[in-house]
């Protein structure tokens, strides 16, 4: 049976980049939803295979700015606990997974802006979701809040000096982390456009900081692509393949 994904966006930038050739790759095909420009959520879910949740400059109490954050959370909630089906959730995305679950999501103590240092936790080396993935890797951060309790029924997979919960697991099917390996040669460029990520890049990395990150994340884009692909290969196999 063929595969259609969900995407939800809520930012134009922050689409699922490098991810979109994996698709390609695998043959799935996708229908995505502009939550920021107003777009309504699906009420038959059923043609779908499996949702990715993406990144954004809102932070997930900001309810009364954003009333479509209320609404996937509900989404997410039923999607993950009623359907019991494939999700995948990046940075904003790993953040409402969390929350709709039962977790906490706090304004991080210390902002993660550049290139970071992931280590898997024990339940993360053991899980699936990182098989063949290095115990320790650099990944793209770019968040100044983060999961400060995780959901009940939930395993964390990896953490980072300042941030404890970097991935989160639903069995072998949910999942979520708050690091970025979708970039693309474009991702600094484009993400460094949006008020709030200018902001907090300057704040963390300077005002020149910049031109550094650049720098950095082309140097790291072929590791990066390499373990978007390991991981979201490995979320195919564990959670899709008997599922669809």
């Amino acid at each position: 049976m063929s595969k259609h994904f969900l995407v939800l966006q809520h930012i134009e930038i922050e689409h699922p980049g490098f991810f979109r050739d994996l698709m390609k790759q695998a043959n799935i095909t996708w229908d995505t939803i502009h939550l920021d420009k107003g777009q309504s959520l699906p009420t038959n879910v059923s043609d779908y295979s499996a949702v990715l949740s993406m990144g954004g400059p809102m932070d997930v109490w900001e309810k009364e700015s954003y009333s479509w954050i209320h609404d996937e959370e509900s989404f997410i909630r039923e999607w993950v606990l009623g359907y019991k089906k494939p999700f995948l959730g990046i940075c904003l995305g790993h953040q409402l997974l969390a929350t709709a679950l039962g977790g906490k999501v706090e304004k991080a103590k210390t902002a993660e802006v550049g290139i970071h240092s992931i280590s898997l936790t024990d339940d993360g080396r053991l899980h699936g979701f990182f098989k063949d993935c290095p115990r320790e890797f650099a990944c793209l951060q770019w968040h100044g809040a983060e999961v400060v309790v995780a959901p009940k029924r939930s395993k964390v997979l990896a953490s980072s000096r300042d941030c404890q919960i970097q991935s989160l697991a639903i069995g072998n099917y949910a999942f979520g982390f708050q690091f970025h390996l979708e970039i693309t040669p474009a991702t600094v460029d484009e993400w460094a456009e949006v008020e709030a990520y200018r902001i907090s890049l300057e704040s963390e990395l300077g005002r020149n900081g910049l031109k550094k990150f650049r720098e950095d994340a082309a140097i790291h884009l072929s590791y990066f692509n390499s373990l978007a692909k390991q991981v979201f290969n490995n979320w195919l196999k564990i959670s899709l393949l008997d599922s669809i």
